[in-house]
């Protein structure tokens, strides 16, 4: 039976891959040099939409850029929905993964960049429905001079974390609590990398240190786990060009506390309007 589920579980994949190479086939006619960018960079700044099948169900992905008012300058706003039908469609079927049907998560991101100086600013608002905890951040991101394939971004910020009162001591007062607060603020610090492997392949790898800054004492020691103040997450993906529009990407995350097989992983398919 192991097999068998193991076998289905490949076919899904196989399934949605195919699924958005031809769904990218039937937009390659579209395609125009005309304000077209690079969506390898993760300071680009465009119109698009993604979709992404993951262990915990779907993702929705829509980004719309903005006049910021300077011709140096561009904005875009993106807006994701995570985990829709996990319970039907989510290829873990891991008791510890708690699929449900309902939305997991939703994200907001605002980003602008200047064209001067390849300095970008980002706000980060994330609320997790599961366990009603939410943060906010806001960032600075560098561009480095490109060393041969190798793109360097490195990233800081500061945020704020709120959600539902809870003592992560214990979970029957955490159940009963009934109220919201602020629990305190945290740091950010990281990096954004770009491997080029081929003009259409590349690889990248984003590791974030956050550690608590100030709050209550339940939150500075256990923000990340009990009795941890700080973290280093892992994030990696291999994506391939399909057009000048259209891209594949597979995206693994996990921690130092989470193995890499049992972190979160999706393949996303994006379109560049």
């Amino acid at each position: 039976m192991a097999v068998l589920k193991n076998r289905v579980q490949v076919s899904k994949v196989g399934l949605i891959i195919t699924s958005l190479l031809l769904c990218s086939t039937s937009v390659s006619a579209q395609d125009s040099n005309d304000d077209v960018q690079d969506m390898s960079d993760p300071l680009a700044v465009y119109t698009q939409a993604g979709a992404g099948y993951t262990d915990k169900g779907l993702n929705l992905k829509v980004g719309q850029t903005y006049d910021t008012g300077s011709d140096t300058t561009m904005g875009m706003n993106i807006i994701e929905i995570k985990g829709i039908a996990g319970e039907a469609v989510g290829w873990n079927g891991d008791a510890r993964s708690n699929n449900d049907d309902s939305i997991d998560s939703l994200r907001f991101r605002n980003f602008s960049v200047d064209l001067t100086n390849g300095r970008g600013a980002q706000v980060d608002v994330d609320w997790n429905f599961d366990t009603n905890q939410g943060s906010a951040s806001y960032s600075f991101i560098q561009a480095l001079p490109k060393m041969g394939p190798v793109s360097l971004y490195p990233l800081a910020g500061l945020g704020l974390a709120a959600g539902e009162a809870y003592d992560p001591q214990d979970k029957g007062a955490a159940q009963a609590q009934d109220r919201y607060d602020l629990h305190g603020s945290f740091y950010v610090a990281g990096l954004y990398s770009k491997i080029e492997i081929t003009d259409k392949i590349w690889i990248n790898y984003n590791p974030m240190y956050l550690g608590t800054i100030s709050g209550s004492e339940e939150y500075k020691d256990n923000a990340y786990g009990i009795d941890n103040d700080a973290i280093l997450t892992h994030e990696a993906a291999i994506s391939y060009q399909i057009t000048k529009r259209s891209n594949v990407r597979y995206f693994a995350n996990w921690t130092e506390d989470t193995h890499y097989s049992d972190g979160d992983h999706r393949i996303e398919f994006n379109y560049q309007f």
